[in-house]
């Protein structure tokens, strides 16, 4: 990223401070990319496109987790109306370097969820952000965020039971 980026008299941030910024989260949100996308390269694809766009509105961003939690969202959802069904991976390749979870079966089934499911789970669960500021980044009602949270949740408990921690009441 070479745009140069100058502070302001009206303290706008420069290009350090974007750079600071990339240098600390990129690990993290690499982490949500593969998670949204389902595959590590689309998922570096995915933050690719939100740093790129962050990059251009970051004398403004004043959130800049937020920013770019959208931007990975939006173009998610954008990559899923094109695609117009959900194509599931066969088979679950290995995280690159200190990434690795233990949990593979878990990722394996989130990542066979639908899209909107996937996405309200790792923004919910994964990123530990409310309800509110997951239906904000969705562009959906709280309402919705609970629904599609409990249909992902009732599917991964069906297709998981060994981590089943509670019974279905519903």
């Amino acid at each position: 990223m070479t745009a140069q980026l100058t502070t302001g008299a009206d303290g706008a941030r420069d290009d350090a401070a974007f750079t600071e910024y990339v240098t600390a989260r990129l690990p993290h949100l690499l982490k949500v990319g593969r998670a949204l996308a389902g595959d590590e390269q689309r998922g570096a694809d995915l933050v690719q496109d939100a740093l790129e766009r962050t990059l251009l509105h970051w004398r403004n961003v004043r959130d800049p987790d937020a920013f770019v939690r959208r931007a990975m969202v939006n173009r998610s959802v954008s990559v899923w109306r094109k695609q117009r069904r959900e194509r599931p991976l066969t088979e679950m390749r290995e995280p690159v370097g200190s990434d690795r979870t233990p949990d593979h079966d878990l990722l394996e089934a989130v990542r066979r969820l639908p899209p909107r499911q996937r996405a309200v789970i790792v923004l919910r669960y994964y990123e530990d952000i409310t309800e509110a500021q997951t239906a904000e980044a969705l562009g959906c009602s709280v309402g919705t965020v609970k629904s599609q949270a409990h249909q992902a949740m009732k599917a991964l408990r069906a297709e998981l039971s060994n981590y089943a921690d509670r019974e279905e009441t519903s």
